[in-house]
């Protein structure tokens, strides 16, 4: 049986590159390519590829968020990730997303044929750094209960931005960033702001 693909990634190299390295294969027949999360959802639609093999940074729609549209049109889709990132946030948000695998773009060829056909077969196929980090943050003690706003706004607070800037990143009054705030001093156990961005690092609730 032959497993169609469609490449997703907004750099045209990359795409041409990783369509060679399939085009030796047989049973891997590559009918589509999209430069963006929009353009693969509607690939996907048009195309119903068994694997999409998925970039997760891209303009306009991101690769997770594209990988959750995809499978929500099209359950039977395996979304495999093919990114350069392994950030525990980019790894978690693809992995929460649906995707079925998630590789970085260093793989071997024959990790990323393995990666294909075993999420065409209905596996999870991730790389071993990538099962190790998400095995080591599954380990972690639970962390502070944070919500999805209040680590928006400490991620801001801890590039600098005052209450005033926040707010007007998030559209949101200062009032609210500071009641956002104080919620999350609560949750840390702490009073200041600079306490509270070293905190959630450490517990894992703010990416580094």
């Amino acid at each position: 049986m032959s497993i169609t693909v469609l490449l997703v990634d907004d750099h045209p190299v990359v795409r041409a590159g990783v369509r060679g390295m399939l085009a030796g294969e047989p049973d891997l027949i590559v009918v589509g390519e999209a430069g963006s999360g929009t353009e693969a959802l509607a690939a996907v639609r048009a195309l119903a590829p068994h694997v999409v093999l998925m970039d997760l940074r891209m303009p306009g729609m991101d690769g997770a968020t594209a990988t959750s549209g995809i499978l929500a049109a099209a359950p039977g889709t395996r979304v495999v990730v093919l990114t350069t990132y392994d950030t525990d946030r980019d790894i978690l948000r693809a992995v929460e997303a649906g995707a079925a695998g998630y590789l970085l773009k260093d793989a071997s060829l024959a990790d990323l044929l393995a990666a294909v056909r075993g999420a065409a077969r209905g596996e999870t196929v991730l790389a071993p750094e990538i099962a190790t980090r998400l095995v080591t943050r599954l380990r972690r003690p639970a962390g502070p209960g944070l919500s999805p706003r209040e680590v928006e706004v400490l991620r801001l607070v801890a590039r600098g931005l005052s209450n005033v800037e926040i707010g007007q990143r998030l559209h949101i009054t200062e009032a609210t960033v500071k009641t956002h705030l104080l919620r999350a001093f609560a949750k840390l156990g702490v009073n200041d702001r600079t306490a509270a961005v070293t905190t959630a690092l450490a517990s894992g609730a703010l990416d580094p």
